[in-house]
């Protein structure tokens, strides 16, 4: 398994600095390309925290259209979230669908655990509806969320993930700045204790998420 351990500290020094635009869609100019940050050490798939990120205090918006509260929702379960959009060409859906693959190898009852969160770093697009309609082709069972990009932005922060608001390039594309980091908490201690990398296959999360749904080290 790839894995090292590695302090929140350094992390939220690493992950904002370094950013790299992903591919686009040259027939449609209003289609977004994703720039995204990434770590050093990308090769690595699983940094095991020896300092956990604090659960962020986020208060947004589900697909239903009601209030969902982070904090509340997930409390003592093991989850997952992701910062992205239904817009993006590339990182976004690989990313959510490598997780969506590897959860149901799960177990019945441990699937059921689970949390796994999908945040936009786009909300004027991603309303309620279109997530919905998008994680539906993916995982039904994925939380969805849109609100406030500064409420989004800040959350992203506190767990060193770096995001910018969407805007439109030299050729006229919507670009979206964001990291493609995926943190999972501990179902014991509610902490980040572990992140993810653009690089995490199937495979990897296939391996991990059993661990992980226990609250131990992948």
């Amino acid at each position: 398994m790839r894995k090292k351990t590695l302090a929140a500290a350094a992390l939220l020094a690493v992950v904002p600095l370094t950013l790299t635009a992903c591919g686009g869609d040259d027939g449609d100019s209003g289609s977004p390309v994703s720039v995204v940050s990434e770590e050093n050490g990308g090769q690595k798939a699983a940094t095991v925290l020896d300092k956990p990120f604090e659960k962020p205090d986020l208060v947004l918006t589900d697909t239903q259209g009601k209030p969902y509260d982070f904090r509340e929702q997930t409390a003592g379960r093991p989850t997952l979230i992701y910062f992205g959009y239904t817009h993006c060409p590339d990182v976004c859906p690989l990313t959510m669908n490598n997780i969506a693959v590897a959860k149901k190898q799960l177990p019945k009852e441990q699937q059921d655990q689970l949390r796994i969160v999908f945040v936009t770093t786009d909300p004027e697009r991603d309303t309620p509806a279109e997530l919905g309609t998008w994680l539906k082709g993916i995982d039904s069972q994925v939380v969805g969320l849109t609100g406030d990009f500064a409420t989004i932005q800040a959350g992203a922060r506190t767990l060193g993930i770096s995001i910018d608001p969407p805007r439109k390039d030299d050729n006229g594309k919507t670009v979206s700045d964001h990291g493609t980091q995926v943190i999972a908490f501990s179902p014991k201690t509610d902490g980040g204790y572990v992140l993810y990398g653009e690089d995490a296959t199937v495979e990897d999360y296939t391996q991990d998420l059993p661990k992980i749904i226990k609250g131990e080290n992948p």
